[in-house]
């Protein structure tokens, strides 16, 4: 009777451990995947929300210019004699901004 039960519960005991490295696999998918892509985009997010007008930024499609306007959803870009460019604040780059002002402030 007592041998009867340890194998039942030593069965069960297995079928978590099955689901054990699954369940390991996901923690580490979170860990390394998905939780610094949140940070990236909430950082992203906060940045779009500081830049004002004068500020120096890049687009995700490598064009630089200096913020001229800013509307809820837009940005007013001068992209360099006299040439106004309107972009949606997601297209704005995040890193290549950030580097592109670094750069200027070297000078």
């Amino acid at each position: 009777m007592i041998s009867t039960f340890f194998l039942q519960a030593a069965g069960g005991a297995g079928g978590i451990m099955s689901f054990l490295p699954m369940i390991l696999i996901v923690v580490v998918f979170y860990f390394f995947m998905i939780r610094p892509q949140m940070k990236k985009q909430k950082d992203h997010k906060k940045y779009i929300q500081e830049l004002d007008v004068n500020s120096k930024v890049v687009t995700t499609a490598g064009i630089h210019g200096r913020i001229v306007e800013v509307s809820e959803a837009t940005f007013l870009i001068d992209v360099g004699s006299g040439v106004k460019m309107r972009f949606d604040k997601s297209a704005i780059s995040l890193d290549a901004s950030r580097a592109a002002n670094t750069e200027v402030k070297k000078d």
